[in-house]
Parts: structure tokens; sequence; C-alpha cells
């Protein structure tokens, strides 16, 4: 049986197979968790926490995607293959699916409307990847 990551492998389809890399892994976790940890700082602006805490996130579910031996040609699918990288369900997800559209909104129309709670669950949703990362065995490991 194909998995779900498989089955979104080949020509003109958002997954590419290739082996995971354990420095790469650790790279990303690194960067994500160094970016989570500032995103939790209050004296920074909403804004600035909104970004450190999106690209948090996103460090954090691609390094979940490259464990399974899969880069993505977008960004915005890391998020939706949360519940076969990392068992989390759309509680987690479909913030960081609303967190993406915030955040293309301002990138490519200069339109950033966020409040204290859409960074407060974005940063709980990143906690949440974090947390399913840090129980995973070594890349290549069992």
């Amino acid at each position: 049986m194909i998995s779900p990551l498989e089955n979104l492998t080949g020509p003109g389809k958002p997954l590419k197979a290739e082996g995971p890399d354990a420095k790469e892994f650790a790279g990303l976790v690194r960067s994500g968790l160094a970016r989570l940890a500032d995103a939790g700082n209050a004296a920074l602006s909403l804004e600035g926490r909104f970004d450190l805490a999106y690209n948090a996130a996103h460090a954090l579910c691609l390094a979940a995607l490259r464990r399974h031996g899969y880069r993505s040609a977008n960004r915005y699918i890391v998020f939706q293959l949360l519940p076969h990288t990392l068992g989390l369900g759309p509680e987690v997800w479909r913030v960081l699916a609303k967190c993406h559209d915030m955040r293309n909104q301002s990138e490519y129309e200069g339109i950033l409307d966020v409040d204290e709670r859409i960074v407060v669950d974005l940063i709980a949703a990143s906690r949440a990847v974090a947390a399913k990362l840090d129980v995973l065995p070594p890349v290549g490991g069992t």
C-alpha cells in the first residue's frame, strides 16, 4: 500500500523523495526552537512575534517531513501533512494553515492583521509540533 507521502511524489506533485539527513534535521529543529523561544518574548512587537512563531512552525514541520525522507516544493504542504508526519490533528495544522494564509497576505499584499490570540495559538501549535519531534528517535535510529 502506498503511503500518503509517497502518493504525493512524482512529476507535477508537491513532494520529492530525498533521504533524511541528520545534520539538516538537527539544524531545522535548532532554528525552529530558537525562533519559538524568541516568539514568546512579550517585549517584541506582535507582528515580530507572529513572524518568529510562523517561521519556527515552518522549520519544525519541514524537519518532520525531511525526517520521513521527503522535500516539499511549497511551504503550505508541510502543515497539511502533520497528520502523516507527526500524527497531529486539525487542532494544530488548521492554526498553522490559517497563519500561513496570514503570512502570505502580509508578504504579498502588505496586510498583516494579527492579534494576541492568533499569536498565542500559533505559539501553542508550534510547541505541539516541537513536543512531537522531541520524543522521536534520532534520524537514522530506531
